[in-house]
């Protein structure tokens, strides 16, 4: 009889967070995948991400292999896409630099003669339009914040787990959260910067109930 793995889900992450992980862990079972372990206590193994491809450089030698860059409001991810991976790499070749990108990927932690460090394995990736990434960037914020209150309240296995390894500043990754929002902003029109001046300049309070099924930008940054 045929046994079917279950996938792993695609968690949203922003490049701050999943860049500064450096620990990778498995659950019991032989067939058990390699998960990555966030400072704010996120376990993943696949996620998805939408930011601009900033980077695309052939680094195979006998086989082609394109080492990318995604940036999103916060940092950069990088991944690598060879040819095992005929979906991503098809795809990749007829992407231009500073396009939107949508990307599944899989994640993996490597280990370099001075440090450790997170790099993606795409999955798929496709271009992506900006109110799709605005909506993930919206999306992923809240994901981020549920993470920092689950780290601040202490509960929950990975959150111990998480702050005995990385000693998590909660508020480091508060603040990135906070950025986000407002580049996202910075990207409105005139007319609608003008409208969100004074509450920008205002003190932002991220204590929000991320419960709500419909949230935007100005109840994430409203105090």
């Amino acid at each position: 009889m045929a046994v079917f793995m279950k996938r792993e889900v695609a968690r949203r992450v922003f490049a701050k967070e999943l860049m500064d992980s450096n620990y990778a862990m498995k659950d019991e079972g032989e067939k058990s995948p390699v998960y990555i372990l966030t400072p704010l206590g996120l376990k993943c193994n696949r996620v998805f991400i939408i930011g601009a491809l900033t980077e695309k450089t052939d680094v195979g030698e006998e086989s082609s292999i394109y080492r990318i860059r995604i940036t999103d409001q916060t940092g950069s991810f990088v991944g690598y896409i060879g040819r095992f991976q005929p979906e991503a790499y098809d795809a990749i070749a007829e992407i231009d630099v500073l396009n939107l990108v949508a990307v599944t990927a899989k994640v993996r932690l490597f280990e370099g003669e001075t440090r450790k460090f997170v790099s993606l394995r795409p999955e798929s990736i496709s271009i992506a339009d900006a109110e799709s990434r605005d909506y993930w960037v919206v999306e992923t914020a809240k994901a981020t914040i549920k993470r920092i209150k689950e780290m601040e309240r202490g509960e929950g296995e990975n959150v111990k787990l998480a702050k005995e390894i990385y000693g998590t500043d909660v508020e480091e990754y508060r603040r990135a959260v906070k950025d986000a929002l407002l580049r996202l902003k910075e990207e409105y029109t005139v007319e609608e910067e003008e409208e969100i001046e004074e509450e920008i300049e205002e003190e932002i309070d991220l204590d929000i109930d991320i419960e709500e099924e419909e949230i935007d930008l100005t109840e994430l940054l409203e105090d």
